[in-house]
């Protein structure tokens, strides 16, 4: 398989793979602590990743020193690091529903803060975009609200962080792994947070019961760590590479839908009528901000 074929078959894959992410970290999440498991997984992220940056930096020679380092470090973590660490936080107190549909709203939060930080101008159709959007949003939290339910305020609360720490990193990181390149810029990343998060990593894994863990958690951790964080990473800069970024953009609409099937077919999780409602609602308004740009 060779050509689009291949690029379309690896486009299903990376979809599949990032939507199975909520499905396994909510069965690793019975075992495991929200925050020892997010130090498990960047920990193993950044072993994994290590040789892809080696091989990566034998046929590209590095155009990073010393010097950039500390702001490389910074953008990466926050932006990487900082989004993944709430993406298990928020997902530990929502819905996969919820978490999906709070995660498509980068695009919305990029344009918003690249509007604050004057790299584009705020159109009439990008502010009724933002409008829809935002209207998506109240009707997902009033409409949809189930005390009693996997979603919760708190979760969602979370998982918009997450979105809005990925948006952050876009903005300002963008110069920097446009210069240097993504793979370094997340290698560094995911090295960093595992460093930061080492003293607790370290101390969680003395006191917690490490051998009544499940197999399954392990794989769903390990999940975590190679199919999100490596592969469908380097499946996306490869067909970044191979397509239009808009072409590509298209298909982070799929990726809610996925999520929430599955979260129905191995959870067994509720999805009511209003957040289906919701979810389009938003997806539209990101849509309109989208086709604005």
């Amino acid at each position: 398989m060779t050509g689009a074929p291949l690029l379309y078959a690896l486009l299903s894959l990376m979809i599949l793979g990032w939507a199975a992410n909520y499905i396994v970290a909510k069965i690793a999440l019975q075992s495991f602590p929200a925050v020892f498991l997010f130090g498990i997984r960047i920990s193993m992220a950044a072993a994994l990743m290590a040789p892809v940056y080696i091989s990566y930096r034998r046929r590209n020679p590095p155009t990073w020193t010393l010097r950039d380092l500390p702001l490389m470090v910074t953008i990466g973590v926050f932006g990487v690091s900082l989004n993944q660490f709430l993406f298990v936080l928020g997902i530990s107190r929502t819905s996969v529903a919820h978490a999906a549909i709070f995660a498509n709203l980068s695009p919305l939060l990029v344009l918003l803060l690249a509007t604050a930080s004057g790299l584009e101008k705020l159109t009439a159709r990008k502010l009724a975009g933002v409008a829809v959007a935002l209207a998506g949003v109240i009707l997902l939290r009033v409409a949809d609200a189930r005390p009693h339910g996997a979603a919760t305020f708190i979760g969602d609360f979370v998982s918009f962080l997450g979105s809005l720490a990925f948006a952050i990193f876009t903005v300002l990181g963008k110069p920097t792994a446009k210069q240097h390149g993504s793979i370094a810029v997340n290698t560094v990343a995911y090295i960093g947070g595992a460093l930061f998060m080492a003293p607790y990593t370290i101390w969680q894994a003395a006191h917690f019961p490490m051998a009544k863990v499940p197999w399954s958690a392990w794989l769903s951790v390990f999940y975590m760590a190679l199919g999100p964080s490596v592969v469908c990473y380097l499946i996306y800069y490869y067909a970044l590479a191979h397509m239009e970024a808009s072409r590509l953009a298209a298909y982070d609409y799929v990726l809610p839908v996925m999520a929430t099937l599955l979260g129905v077919w191995t959870l067994g999780e509720h999805v009511t009528i209003w957040s289906v409602v919701a979810g389009i609602v938003i997806f539209g308004g990101v849509y309109m901000v989208e086709r604005a740009r």
